[in-house]
């Protein structure tokens, strides 16, 4: 397989420079382009690998993980350190829970105040709504 920057960045549902911004994080590697970079002619070329480690680096994007932590997991595949894999995926989870606790929190309040904006349009309907005088500093 040898692709383009524009076809491997298609490939894995990203834009290029998103690729070139993995390329200076050093999440990913820039080939050399065939024929040399001495005159900057010809075409970098990406293989399955590159297009793994771009899906690899998409997917743990989604599962949460920074790209300072998909430099440390990156690294760790090559040392087969599953223990630190563990740990950082627990960090993870971690962070994650602290996440929903705070968003199901905060639903619960924008609940209560949907409810109490109903029933002051079921009274008089006077004064601000519940929710936006919730937002007033």
């Amino acid at each position: 397989m040898q692709l383009t920057i524009g076809k491997l960045a298609s490939a894995g549902g990203v834009g290029v420079e998103t690729v070139r911004y993995y390329q200076r994080r050093g999440l990913m590697a820039t080939p050399v382009r065939s024929g040399g970079e001495r005159w900057g002619g010809g075409i970098r070329r990406y293989g399955a690998d590159d297009l793994r480690r771009l899906r690899f680096i998409r997917s743990a994007q989604a599962a949460g993980f920074t790209l300072d932590e998909i430099s440390d997991l990156l690294a760790l595949e090559e040392s087969n350190d599953r223990a630190r894999v563990r740990r950082l995926a627990r960090q993870r989870i971690d962070a994650l829970d602290r996440k929903i606790a705070q968003m199901t929190e905060t639903r619960a309040v924008l609940a209560r105040l949907a409810d109490q904006c109903a029933a002051s349009d079921a009274g008089d309907g006077r004064g601000p709504c519940p929710i936006l005088a919730a937002f007033e500093p």
